[in-house]
């Protein structure tokens, strides 16, 4: 959801002061901006309600897939980077992806937190405060994630980063295999999670044309293979007819559709190949798999396609019920569109002026 007026994007109660608009919010008519940022201290945060599966990601856990064990992850990628520029954060730096609904938590010590991804509503204290954006905490503050009216996943980063222990050279959790996090699993009411210590973290927000809209049906561009010859002509043009339905069944290892069925012409099994990010797995019913972050290494079902990196977040952000259709592209297209992708991230975070 786009930044509103209203909306605050950098605040520091404790001592008065706002930034980010040309007005103060009525709500603190005292307030000011404050250009100079915020320091951090040593920041614990303390989990009063998870919501239903909030867990600690970093970027992923790399050169594990031979041994079985998937880089696990943020399903959006785009989201989870920015949100940690926007605290200064390295882009790897541990995160929590939240689904659905939101965590509510406090916080110990002064900080700076930004929240992007799904369109949750975000109160500090009761207060609305803006995504997409730096935000100021004070010892005690109490912020809360509501259900998300758009897209599936937020993430929430805070200055310094989560410090989780390292599993495998990752932060990453990944629940199946009980790895990474804390102790493998989603949070729970209780946790405390410390924050590694940072410095001043400056306000700073996310140009309104780089934020995704998640909402409506969206166009997800594929690159046929690498089994596109097990199946029919008339599958293909199923596959990319569409549109398909995200079903309440799809998690972070897969997102599972629904629609025209895609007809193999050699059958659905195939000896078992890796499976890259993004493949599009067809087994015998013909309703296709999205494989995503938690994704096995190896599977024997034919694969149609596989969705371009820059596209793959956009299905980890659709909801059950939700539409996609697929649009086939060129090897050298899904190359640009990359290029196209890291250009907007590059230009997406901003700091803001006095």
């Amino acid at each position: 959801m786009p930044p509103t007026r209203r909306s605050r994007r950098f605040f520091v109660r404790a001592t008065g002061c706002a930034s980010g608009g040309s007005t103060a919010p009525s709500s603190t008519p005292s307030a000011r901006r404050c250009p100079t940022g915020v320091p951090a201290g040593d920041l614990v945060i303390r989990i009063l309600d998870p919501g239903p599966q909030t867990t600690v990601q970093d970027l992923g856990r790399t050169g594990q897939m031979r041994y079985g064990i998937p880089p696990s992850g943020p399903m959006d990628r785009f989201a989870f980077v920015v949100a940690n520029r926007l605290v200064g954060n390295a882009d790897g730096a541990a995160a929590l992806e939240c689904t659905l609904v939101g965590p509510r938590f406090d916080v110990d010590a002064p900080g700076a937190m930004a929240v992007t991804g799904a369109d949750m509503p975000l109160t500090v204290n009761g207060e609305e405060a803006l995504r997409w954006a730096t935000i100021a905490l004070k010892a005690g503050d109490v912020v809360k994630l509501g259900p998300a009216r758009t897209g599936v996943r937020s993430y929430i980063a805070v200055a310094g980063g989560v410090d989780v222990p390292l599993v495998l050279g990752s932060r990453a959790t990944y629940i199946r295999g009980r790895l990474g996090g804390v102790e493998g699993r989603a949070l729970r009411k209780g946790d405390a999670l410390r924050v590694v210590p940072s410095g001043v973290a400056r306000p700073r927000r996310v140009e309104r044309r780089a934020i995704p809209d998640y909402a409506g049906e969206s166009a997800i561009r594929v690159v046929l293979g690498p089994q596109a010859d097990r199946f029919t002509d008339a599958g293909i043009r199923a596959l990319l007819g569409g549109p398909y339905e995200v079903l309440p069944q799809s998690d972070r290892m897969g997102a599972r559709l629904r629609g025209s069925r895609v007809e193999h012409a050699r059958g659905h099994d195939i000896i078992s190949d890796g499976i890259a990010l993004g493949s599009i797995q067809v087994p015998g019913d013909g309703q296709p798999i999205v494989l995503l972050v938690d994704r096995q290494s190896t599977g024997g079902y034919t694969k149609v396609a596989t969705v371009c990196s820059c596209d793959v977040g956009r299905v980890g952000q659709a909801r059950p019920g939700q539409s996609l259709r697929f649009q086939a592209v060129g090897v050298t297209e899904a190359h640009r569109l990359l290029r196209e992708s890291d250009a907007v991230l590059e230009a997406a975070v901003r700091e803001e002026t006095a």
